[in-house]
């Protein structure tokens, strides 16, 4: 019953709407996503981020592409065009690593227990 309080004053507080976030938020979203993130933690709501810089900023978990790789494999195909590729010939690449990031710290105020099975696939434990 208290979460359900607790969620409608969420609700009111972001203008009286639900919220979520698409997979693939953009980077100009960053305070919006921070807003939502000071509101769920006033409200103890627990919060799923799709990107692991929330987390470090007290976000629950996030679960999304590492932001880091695809810089990695621009590489391959920057030596691609230089040795004569066509740019428009080179496939487009979707992400292909995935991390999990666990906030325990924010679980334990918001009073959560992650389960072991969670925390043994996290890619990262914030403690």
């Amino acid at each position: 019953m208290a979460i359900n309080i607790a969620r409608r004053k969420f609700i009111a507080a972001l203008g009286g709407t639900a919220f979520a976030w698409p997979q693939a938020a953009r980077a100009q979203q960053a305070d919006r996503m921070r807003r939502v993130g000071g509101l769920a933690a006033r409200h103890r709501l627990p919060t799923v981020y799709p990107f692991r810089r929330f987390v470090n900023d007290g976000g629950l978990i996030s679960y999304g592409p590492d932001t880091t790789d695809p810089y990695r494999r621009v590489a391959d195909y920057v030596d691609r065009i230089l040795k004569g590729e066509k740019a428009a010939n080179l496939p487009v690449q979707a992400p292909t690593k995935y991390e999990l990031v666990v906030n325990r710290k924010t679980a334990k105020a918001l009073g959560l227990t992650i389960p072991q099975s969670i925390i043994a696939r996290a890619d990262e434990v914030i403690e």
